[in-house]
């Protein structure tokens, strides 16, 4: 097969992996803000509250080391695992540091290209493996995690 993306599920053949994942990751990204909006609070008192000046910085840097640590740990952030979804590389594996790093900053690239984060939004409502633009450039899928048994 020429496909890159013939190790992930067929989203013809196996919906189930795909149903809901744009609305799940919406519900994730939500909580996982609220999980860096509240790391940052508890930060900000260490920096002598100088941390309230640059705050938005300081949201970027704790926000992309929390999605690079947490997503090359288990595939998902915590906001992923709790919505039951995880990343897959085209391979079909898990994602390891290297490609937890690259789509974390494939998604800060697009928060501060806003057009970017448009195209990816659409790219994953209209998409049958509903990808965002940072998973089309690396061939990965965002997927509901199968059942543990």
């Amino acid at each position: 097969m020429s496909d890159i993306t013939w190790h992930l599920p067929d989203p013809e053949r196996q919906p189930e992996f795909y149903a809901d994942v744009a609305s799940k990751r919406l519900v994730a990204f939500i909580v996982d803000t609220i999980l860096i909006i509240v790391i940052c609070l508890l930060i900000v008192p260490f920096t002598a509250f100088t941390g309230l000046f640059f705050f938005p910085v300081l949201m970027t840097v704790v926000g992309f080391a929390y999605r690079v640590v947490t997503i090359a740990r288990g595939s998902a952030t915590w906001g992923m695992r709790l919505m039951a979804i995880e990343f897959r590389a085209s391979d079909g594996q898990r994602f390891d540091l290297g490609l937890a790093f690259a789509h974390t900053l494939g998604l800060t690239i697009s928060f501060g290209l806003p057009i970017l984060q448009v195209i990816s939004i659409v790219l994953m409502l209209t998409g049958a493996r509903g990808q965002g633009l940072s998973d089309l450039v690396l061939g990965s899928v965002a997927v509901n995690r199968r059942a543990a048994m």
